[in-house]
């Protein structure tokens, strides 16, 4: 265990120093600021913002999540249309046949919301140009759309001029949020491409395969087996892998990911992988702080993710080393080049930001180690995804204002505006959504074992379930494999998790923080609220915990605990 937090203080160290000032470049970028590169870049922005007709001028918010919705529409339909018809085009050396339709529509969905729930295996069930243009075209797209809509709930919420207290409410048209094709292609070209090129090219030092060739057949060493030669699939891994990891999407190339020594050879390249796990989610973190210009909220954001985020590792180390029999750990699922320790903490890593990418099985692990990683995703804003990760918080930040309020018998505010009724509502449908898409989507699967496929009984098959549909929800994309999940029941009933917990977490906030911006707002005194402080991010991370539990305990106790008790009695 020591060894694994050595190796975890190592990557956030090496995370941190790199994300400090990549947060603040990104500020820079996301605030359209003048830098010397923008003579460069403009010669490939200009053409596609004339391409796409984008007047360079804010949205309201209509405008804004109007642009939003048509984009996700249009790549979603550009993406069915690729799988269900990779057969017939380019780059297609090993002939994957086409999709089925349900198939294609779940893996749209799934990358589209940044997800990466994979219900086929990529190198059999992919070709090289479905892979290169939708799959990593939207893992791409996919996390900036979410940063896009961080930027524009932060602009409404803290950029918008205050007005006295007693002043009337301003018309929600009047907010501006910033121009939302301008939030998608100015990362892309100058944050996320570069970012992804420079790893990339470490991955494919490190021997992570990056051709268009065809793979190789290779003779068996065993001259007496039933199967003689063996079929290696190979492709443009390297460059998918960065983005992969970089920005919080996790669906690899290879069906069971970065296990596979193709995608993840060395122990090197373990720890690049590691580091890209988290730099991004972090960079984003940073960036708040300087595109409002409030350091000390910046930092409260920061220690409470970074609380729990050390005991999640923590408790994820030790399950995995010491919960089913003492000074043993159990290597079934593992890679003994990593070892159980190094598994685990990706495990942590991969669920504290909603990534998924996995190096081990995570069906194998511990009961417990299971159940942290299920708190994670249920949690989804230890360290989250990008944008939608701080887009989580702030949800939490606004509940935790408003019960804060009450407990003082105070008029809750935030930043001198006042939390009512439509706020109020707002958050009540975010929160509630969460327990009554997981909860009923588990209990209907394990009401029909037909449509389950579970090859696991009792208490850990219903740990199988419930992790299927929080991974789906958190936008994680992880899972306990050994379901039968190609079917027509879980493409379509994990695609409705995916966009209801995608879509909630992006718009809900943006509205809240509309609403908020539309009231007059008060100068901040001694008697308001204090949210930069350590007692109100203790505050907010005892509500995040109680939600959590209080939500879901029951299942959690009939899944992963009762699975723990039961073999460890």
């Amino acid at each position: 265990m020591a060894f694994a937090m050595w190796e975890f203080i190592s990557v956030f160290v090496l995370s941190l120093l790199l994300a400090y000032p990549l947060g603040a470049y990104l500020a820079d970028v996301m605030q359209a600021k003048p830098m010397k590169s923008d003579r460069f870049f403009k010669w490939i922005e200009q053409p596609i913002y004339t391409a796409l007709g984008v007047k360079q001028v804010g949205m309201n918010w209509r405008q804004y999540l109007g642009a939003f919705v048509l984009s996700n529409i249009l790549l979603l339909v550009a993406s069915v249309t690729i799988f269900m018809t990779q057969a017939w085009l380019p780059f297609n050396p090993d002939n994957i046949p086409n999709m089925k339709w349900d198939l294609a529509v779940h893996t749209a969905i799934s990358f589209l919301t940044n997800t990466d729930q994979q219900h086929y295996s990529g190198q059999a069930q992919l070709s090289y140009f479905a892979q290169m243009t939708a799959i990593v075209g939207l893992q791409y797209l996919s996390p900036i759309i979410g940063l896009a809509l961080l930027a524009a709930m932060l602009r409404a919420l803290f950029l918008q001029s205050g007005r006295e207290e007693g002043a009337d409410k301003k018309d929600w048209s009047t907010i501006n949020l910033g121009n939302y094709w301008m939030d998608i292609i100015r990362p892309l070209f100058r944050f996320f491409i570069p970012l992804s090129f420079i790893f990339s090219l470490l991955l494919t030092f490190q021997g992570v395969p990056a051709t268009l060739s065809a793979g190789p057949t290779a003779q068996v060493l065993d001259p007496t087996a039933e199967v003689q030669t063996q079929h290696i699939p190979l492709g443009p891994v390297a460059p998918m892998v960065a983005i992969k990891q970089l920005g919080s999407n996790g669906g690899g190339w290879y069906g069971p990911n970065s296990t596979v020594p193709l995608e993840n050879p060395t122990p090197l390249s373990n720890l690049i992988e590691m580091i890209a796990i988290l730099l991004i989610p972090l960079s984003v973190v940073f960036m708040v702080g300087r595109f409002i210009q409030r350091k000390k909220l910046m930092w409260m954001i920061f220690g409470s993710m970074l609380l729990m985020s050390l005991s999640s590792t923590l408790l994820t180390l030790w399950t995995e080393k010491s919960s089913l029999i003492p000074n043993m750990a159990w290597m079934e699922g593992k890679e003994t080049r990593f070892g159980a320790e190094a598994s685990a903490l990706w495990g942590s890593l991969t669920t504290q930001v909603n990534n998924g990418s996995v190096n081990m099985m995570h069906d194998s692990a511990s009961p417990l180690t299971g159940l942290v990683e299920l708190c994670n995703m249920l949690i989804n804003a230890i360290w989250g995804g990008i944008g939608c990760g701080l887009l989580q918080f702030f949800i939490y930040l606004f509940l935790a204002v408003f019960i804060a309020g009450l407990m003082t018998g105070r008029t809750p505010e935030l930043f001198g505006r006042k939390i009512e009724v439509t706020e109020i509502k707002l958050l009540a449908l975010v929160i509630l959504l969460q327990p009554v898409v997981i909860l009923g989507l588990t209990a209907i699967a394990i009401a029909f074992p037909a449509i389950t496929g579970n090859s696991n009984p009792a208490f850990h098959g219903i740990s199988q379930v419930f992790y299927e549909y929080v991974s789906a929800y958190a936008n994680n994309g992880s899972g306990f494999e050994g379901l039968g999940d190609n079917t027509l029941w879980w493409n379509l009933s994990a695609s409705v998790a995916l966009l209801a917990g995608r879509y909630s977490v992006l718009i809900i906030p943006v509205l809240i923080a509309v609403s908020l911006a539309t009231k007059p707002q008060a100068a901040e005194s001694k008697g308001s609220l204090q949210i930069e402080s350590p007692t109100f991010a203790l505050t907010l991370i005892g509500i995040v915990l109680i939600l959590t539990l209080l939500q879901f305990m029951p299942v959690l106790v009939i899944g992963p605990i009762a699975d723990y008790l039961s073999i460890k009695v």
